[in-house]
């Protein structure tokens, strides 16, 4: 029998995009708190999950997975939705524009948020700067002419992945306002429509993100547990 999937999870963490893909795909799945104040994700039961000590994990009937990016591609090839096939010519660009997300625009953002863990110098230079960086990256996708997902009413992964990080833009990187979205009128139509999914709506609840989670996000505010 196969073990069901389990989503190792702290409220508003990258185990946003991985919950909001599982709404989205209707999948049965339980979750696993990591208690972030504890530094659970650094206890020795979970580094033999996910040796770098971040989260998420999500266990599946291979084994546990790490790197949000690749749970969500396992999740959309695996269930035949969310993202193109490998037979679809539009494949090529939604891979491209999921890498882009995990490995330039995530990391960036995580610049801003830990810049003790990329420089030993002035710390609030290097965050300021990170927070430039975002804006232009912001822009570059706000311009991009080969992002269909960007503009669909269809959900993808890639879209599970980027409505999260619009929210830290702003919730936690102060990257921008709400009062700036009309620098980037693309994604924030983008991020309007995402947040009033049957299923973001779903995922955003049980973590206490408030209504308008993406577009004009509150600090989280979740059942159980912390988001930092």
């Amino acid at each position: 029998m196969n073990r069901p999937l389990c989503l190792y999870y702290a409220p508003d963490n990258a185990s946003l995009c991985v919950r909001i893909a599982l709404e989205e795909l209707r999948m049965p799945y339980q979750t696993q708190l990591l208690d972030r104040q504890a530094k659970a994700q650094r206890s020795p039961a979970y580094l033999a999950l996910n040796p770098n000590g971040l989260i998420p994990v999500l266990e599946t009937p291979q084994g546990p997975m790490f790197e949000t990016a690749a749970i969500l591609l396992w999740l959309a090839d695996t269930h035949g939705a969310l993202m193109p096939s490998p037979a679809d010519p539009a494949r090529a660009h939604a891979l491209q524009w999921l890498f882009w997300l995990a490995n330039t625009l995530h990391p960036t953002q995580r610049m801003m948020f830990y810049p003790k863990q990329y420089t030993d110098g002035d710390r609030e230079a290097f965050r300021n700067f990170s927070r430039q960086s975002v804006r232009e990256k912001l822009t570059l996708l706000e311009n991009a002419h080969n992002a269909d997902w960007l503009h669909a009413h269809t959900p993808s992964i890639m879209g599970c992945y980027l409505g999260p990080l619009l929210r830290w833009c702003i919730i936690y990187g102060k990257a921008f306002e709400p009062t700036d979205w009309e620098r980037w009128p693309r994604l924030h139509a983008f991020a309007t429509r995402t947040e009033t999914r049957p299923a973001v709506q779903r995922a955003c609840s049980i973590e206490g993100l408030g209504p308008t989670p993406f577009s004009a996000p509150h600090p989280c505010n979740p059942p159980e547990g912390s988001a930092t």
